[in-house]
C-alpha cells in the first residue's frame, strides 16, 4: 500500500448478500484492496475477484486508474 492518496471507503458485495465497507487510499493497488478486503473477510487475496460490471480489475493497476471513487460499489467473488 502506497498510503499517499486520500482516503476512500469502498463497498464490495460479494453477491452472497454480503457487504463489507473498506478502507484505502485512491492510489492503491487493486491487490491492495483485495488484501484489506481478505483480511475482513478471512478469505485469501489470491482467491477473491474484483470487477465491476464486465470489466475485471487487473491487480496491478491502482484503484485511481479504474476511477474508483469514494462511497463507489464493487463486485467481489471467490474463486
Amino acid at each position: 500500500m502506497t498510503g499517499e492518496g486520500k482516503m476512500i471507503e469502498v463497498i464490495l458485495n460479494d453477491r452472497l448478500g454480503k457487504k463489507f465497507r473498506v478502507k484505502v487510499h485512491e492510489d492503491d493497488t487493486v491487490m491492495d484492496l483485495k488484501i484489506v478486503a481478505g483480511a475482513k473477510t478471512g478469505t485469501r487475496p489470491d482467491k477473491i475477484k474484483i470487477q465491476r460490471g464486465n470489466n475485471v480489475y487487473q491487480d496491478h493497476i491502482s484503484l485511481e486508474s479504474y476511477e474508483v471513487v469514494d462511497g463507489m460499489s464493487l463486485e467481489m467473488y471467490y474463486h
